[in-house]
């Protein structure tokens, strides 16, 4: 299936940022960029709002609304003058925005969408449009904060200085040793390819109950090397058949003790993405993030990519 990097933008300083990371993707690569913005009816006599925050979209071209408004048609002509050579494509829709970029998902490799950092912290703000399309879409979603630069993904060069020339900080992976899903390791391993950067793979673990040191053997007197140890190789298995397909990327592979957020946090600091799993839950209570994915969102200073996997 042809697919497209595709973001929601609706003038905000967020979707912007969003904006401008997405076609960064797509020029790596080597797809279209789908700009969709969505407007949502409200009821008279309110009249018609933008969605997402924006207040700047006001004008828009068509009866009905359903022409391509001004700031969707800035944003396009910015972003072709900016990455020329990238396709970008523009499309307004009205509805609900939660379930149009929901909607939207299916035809695209990964969906985009922008988020307010946190004042006086690093992190992201997500709101109820960002959580529904994460919580329900079954495409890698990337979340990018308001002011994401992309000397930011940057290494630093002479003198702490910072240039899009420099080499990538690696890609972070968080890795379920329970649930080692193929989709979510392909995509870090791809993101690490295209950026030519390192891919740095985390998994976070915690000593078991009594009742499972005795289904272990081989543990002795010092517990926690030996689980790490364990670990360590549970972590390589998984990784190797990945290693083998992608020869050309870097791997730096680490089990540490502790909660797997706190670490996927901390490496956060020096990295150009971190790539987090989220188990597709098909019940009558609904879809669900995680924690370990929720904290990150949360927390990251840098654009989080969170990959559905059964």
């Amino acid at each position: 299936m042809f697919r497209t990097v595709t973001v929601g933008i609706d003038g905000s300083r967020e979707s912007l940022a969003a904006a401008e990371w997405a076609a960064r993707e797509a020029r790596l690569r080597a797809l279209p960029l789908r700009l969709l913005n969505v407007w949502e009816p409200v009821p008279e006599p309110m009249g018609r709002a933008p969605v997402l925050g924006a207040e700047e979209n006001r004008d828009r071209e068509g009866e009905g609304g359903t022409g391509v408004g001004k700031v969707l048609r800035e944003a396009a002509d910015g972003i072709r003058l900016r990455h020329p050579g990238v396709d970008v494509g523009v499309e307004q829709v009205t509805g609900r925005a939660s379930e149009e970029l929901v909607k939207a998902a299916p035809e695209a490799e990964l969906v985009v969408l922008g988020s307010r950092g946190l004042s006086g912290i690093a992190g992201f703000l997500l709101g109820s449009v960002g959580l529904h399309v994460v919580a329900h879409t079954e495409r890698p979603v990337v979340l990018v904060r308001a002011g994401e630069r992309a000397a930011d993904e940057h290494a630093p060069g002479p003198a702490g200085s910072q240039a899009t020339a420099a080499p990538f900080r690696p890609v972070v992976l968080g890795v379920d040793l329970a649930h080692p899903d193929p989709s979510l390791i392909r995509f870090a391993f791809e993101a690490a390819a295209v950026r030519g950067t390192v891919l740095r793979v985390l998994h976070g673990w915690s000593p078991p109950s009594r009742s499972g040191l005795r289904e272990r053997p081989g543990l002795g007197a010092d517990l926690d090397a030996d689980l790490g140890r364990m670990d360590d190789a549970g972590l390589r298995d998984a990784l190797r058949p990945w290693r083998l397909e992608h020869p050309s990327v870097e791997v730096e592979a680490e089990s540490r003790r502790g909660k797997a957020a706190d670490h996927l946090l901390e490496a956060s600091r020096d990295a150009s993405l971190v790539v987090v799993g989220r188990r597709v839950r098909r019940s009558p209570l609904g879809a669900h993030i995680g924690p370990v994915a929720h904290a990150v969102l949360h927390h990251a200073g840098v654009p989080v990519a969170v990959v559905p996997h059964d």
